[in-house]
């Protein structure tokens, strides 16, 4: 007498229960399409060709995969076995020719070049001089891929250091304050109408009288420095003295401007168009 296990029934939807869904399952579904289980390939699925196509490692250039398939099985770069790393460069070289034949030209010269010292080194090497060894077919590869190596290394040593911009940004604030009081700089030709009102003064009380003085910039400067000893501000007409006459009305200007030179005197003025006011550039103690 044989005996069967009762079906199991699968619990339907409180909404709606489609007709096309199976009552019975005796096997694990492999996928759900809208909801429902599938439990065999559909016979008219595609799919493409590249629809699954995984590529594992990226190569920049034929250098960079010959010396991936050198480092990933631990051969010495000065003793390439060829025969070895030419069929699996090709191997590669015949997938990307597949896909793309502009990317596999550049990958079809390094092939030839890899054949080339391959038959090289089945030749007998050429008789040298004595004492001096026969020149190795793949000298000049090792070189190229000794110094592509350092190169990649020394990018990557690069890469990661800190970059603005890509690991890091400048913090910015702006904070608007200010100790002191900022008056604006007095402009070059407000500086030149106050210094001509001044020559102008000098010509109305100036006497006609031949006389020949000596006179010191230096020593105008420091008189100019006393004047402005222990005073906050002094105005900027208040440092002539039109009595004594147009020469030293000029030495004295060229005082100040010397004095404003070398930053120990600031010429400032509260306004456009107001008096301009001269004072020293530092605290004394």
């Amino acid at each position: 007498m044989s005996t069967s296990a009762e079906p199991t029934e699968l619990p339907q939807p409180l909404d709606s229960a489609p007709a096309s869904m199976p009552q019975v399952v005796d096997q694990v579904a492999l996928a759900r399409l809208y909801g429902e289980p599938l439990f065999s390939m559909p016979s008219d699925l595609y799919i493409p060709p590249d629809a699954l196509e995984v590529f594992l490692e990226a190569f920049e250039g034929p250098l960079d995969l010959l010396l991936y398939l050198i480092r990933k099985q631990n051969f010495n770069i000065l003793d390439i076995p060829m025969a070895g790393v030419t069929r699996q460069y090709l191997s590669y070289v015949d997938e990307i020719r597949e896909h793309n034949l502009e990317l596999a030209a550049e990958y079809l010269l390094m092939a030839a070049m890899l054949i080339e010292i391959k038959s090289r080194m089945l030749l007998p090497p050429k008789k040298v001089a004595e004492g001096e060894e026969a020149e190795d077919p793949r000298a000049e590869l090792v070189r190229r891929l000794l110094e592509y190596e350092q190169m990649k290394l020394a990018s990557m040593q690069l890469a990661e250091i800190p970059q603005f911009g890509r690991d890091f940004l400048k913090a910015q604030v702006y904070i608007e304050q200010s100790l002191q009081p900022r008056f604006p700089d007095v402009s070059l030709d407000e500086l030149q109408a106050a210094w001509r009102d001044i020559l102008k003064r000098a010509q109305l009380v100036q006497h006609h009288k031949i006389s020949r003085e000596e006179l010191s910039v230096r020593e105008h400067m420091s008189i100019v420095l006393r004047t402005l000893q222990g005073r906050k501000f002094v105005e900027f007409e208040h440092l002539f003295d039109p009595s004594r006459g147009t020469p030293v009305l000029v030495v004295t200007f060229i005082a100040l401007l010397e004095l404003a030179k070398e930053t120990l005197i600031e010429i400032t003025q509260a306004e456009a168009f107001a008096p301009i006011y001269v004072r020293l550039a530092f605290t004394p103690n």
